[in-house]
Parts: structure tokens; C-alpha cells; sequence
């Protein structure tokens, strides 16, 4: 079954609080978990964000709507009891959901007036306020992506291929060796397109193929044979393939059946 939502879990919350008096809210989770018939693995599952597990947040919403909309009193914090309007309503459990809208709509509403601020609850949503807020940042963390890759693409190759060096340094690759990395020439680049020196001697090195290809394209399996083929000509076990779309089933097959004997196929950007 689906997690339920924080709106359908409210009524549920109010019955268990009726029958059961003061109520903590970590003492809520396996009940409620029982009566949606949830598994174990859908009770612990966690955010994408990895931030808390889904479940335990919409409960804590659903009583924390429930609380704004009076229908339960919190006489310490964590605790929560239902009141005798929570218990009037309960009567009446069709009419609850619209209560608890129209309550919470009126208290936003007055303090949206009295202090000039934006409502910071949506309750037209079946999603926690939490959850909204990982959708907004997760909405601008692919816009931001989005505008990120089409600079890139915008570039020419060559200047792709010093924004992979360049990248590849900040991440650490080369150590504490000045000036580390540096970009092939491209008329005679033999299948490298940029090489990071490993230690001072330049005994250990890192060579780079950089594709700067369209959203729509692919690196193909050959691509990557050709860019394996030229690490063993470099005498060179250590390879960084990096592209701005993605790759072949082919690529990343072959790719892993190298066993790490001559390189390696890295996603880019697009991962």
C-alpha cells in the first residue's frame, strides 16, 4: 500500500487519541502504520533528500493540523490529547477534513493580516509543508542544472575540455601539485584530451577524454574502445571519461567489464 497522506491520516490520529487518552507522538507511528497496513520497509522509508522517513513526517503534520484547528490540545511538548471539540467532531467524521481546512485557513489568514506576512502553510495540498519544500528545492535544483548544462554546451570542445580539467582539480584529483592538469593539443591529442599529473615527478597521470555533446546524443561503446585503446598506447591505466549527455547501454557495458584493468566510463554532468 501507499503511504498515505498527511490529510487522510488526521481522522485516524483524532479515533487514536479517543481511545487511548494522552498520546506521545513517536507513539503514534506503529497504530497508525497498522491501520494503513503499511510494511516495514514503507514505515522507514526515507526522504530522497535522505532528510527523515516519510511516514513519521505526515503523522506529525496531521497532528499538527489537527492542533491548529483546536480539535486537540498538546499539554506538553510531544504530548497531544483530544478535546471536546475533537470529540464532537469525531461524530461527524465527514465534516472533519473541511473543518480543519476552513480553521487553519482562518488562522493563517489573520496573522497574513496582523504581521504582513505570507501564509507559510498550504493546505490545499495533499503534501506536508516539509514535502513542499523539498519539491521547491528540488524544482530549482534541476532549473539551476538545466541552465548549467546549456552554458556548457554553448562552449566550444576545447573550452570543454579545460572546464573538465579545471573541475576534475577542484575535486582533488592531482593532489597538491601545481598546475596539475593540462589540456592536450587538438590537433595531436591521440584520443587524450587532457592529462593530470599524479605526483611531482609526473609518474602517476590521469588522462581525460572530454565529450561535449548534445542532450540528446550518446557515447557510444565504440567511443569508449577508442578512448581505452588510447590509454594503452599512453601506457596509462588510469582513465576519466566525462560527457554533457550520456551513454550506451553498449558503453557501459563494455565499460564495467573492464574490471578496472585499463580505465574507467564516468558519468558527467548528466548524472
Amino acid at each position: 500500500m501507499a503511504i498515505p497522506k498527511h490529510d487522510d491520516i488526521r481522522i485516524y490520529a483524532l479515533k487514536h487519541l479517543a481511545d487511548n487518552g494522552d498520546v506521545k507522538l513517536k507513539e503514534f507511528e506503529q497504530p497508525l502504520a497498522q491501520q494503513f497496513g503499511l510494511t516495514g520497509e514503507e514505515i522507514s522509508q526515507m526522504y530522497d533528500s535522505g532528510k527523515g522517513p516519510v511516514f513519521y513526517d505526515r503523522v506529525a503534520w496531521a497532528l499538527s493540523y489537527l492542533s491548529m484547528a483546536k480539535l486537540v490540545d498538546k499539554p506538553k511538548r510531544g504530548l497531544y490529547r483530544i478535546n471536546k471539540l475533537g470529540v464532537e467532531m469525531l461524530t461527524k467524521p465527514d465534516e472533519i477534513e473541511k473543518f480543519v481546512q476552513e480553521q487553519v485557513k482562518g488562522r493563517t489568514s489573520l496573522k497574513s493580516k496582523d504581521e504582513s506576512a505570507t501564509d507559510p502553510v498550504v493546505i490545499d495540498s495533499d503534501m506536508t509543508p516539509q514535502e513542499q519544500l523539498y519539491n521547491s528545492f528540488e524544482s530549482i535544483r534541476l532549473s539551476v542544472y538545466d541552465e548549467i548544462i546549456d552554458t556548457i554546451i554553448s562552449k566550444s570542445p576545447y573550452e570543454f575540455e579545460h572546464l573538465v580539467v579545471n573541475l576534475l582539480e577542484k575535486m582533488g584529483y592531482g593532489g597538491q601539485v601545481k598546475d596539475a592538469g593540462s589540456v592536450t593539443q587538438a590537433s595531436n591529442d591521440g584520443g587524450i584530451d587532457g592529462i593530470i599529473k599524479e605526483d611531482v615527478l609526473g609518474l602517476g597521470r590521469i588522462h581525460i577524454q572530454a565529450k561535449r555533446y548534445g542532450r540528446t546524443n550518446t557515447v557510444g561503446r565504440e567511443e569508449v574502445q577508442k578512448f581505452v585503446g588510447a590509454l594503452a598506447v599512453a601506457q596509462s591505466n588510469k582513465g576519466i571519461f566525462i560527457t554533457t549527455s550520456s551513454y550506451s547501454k553498449g558503453a557501459r557495458e563494455y565499460a564495467n567489464n573492464l574490471n578496472g584493468s585499463t580505465g574507467r566510463c564516468q558519468d558527467s554532468c548528466n548524472d
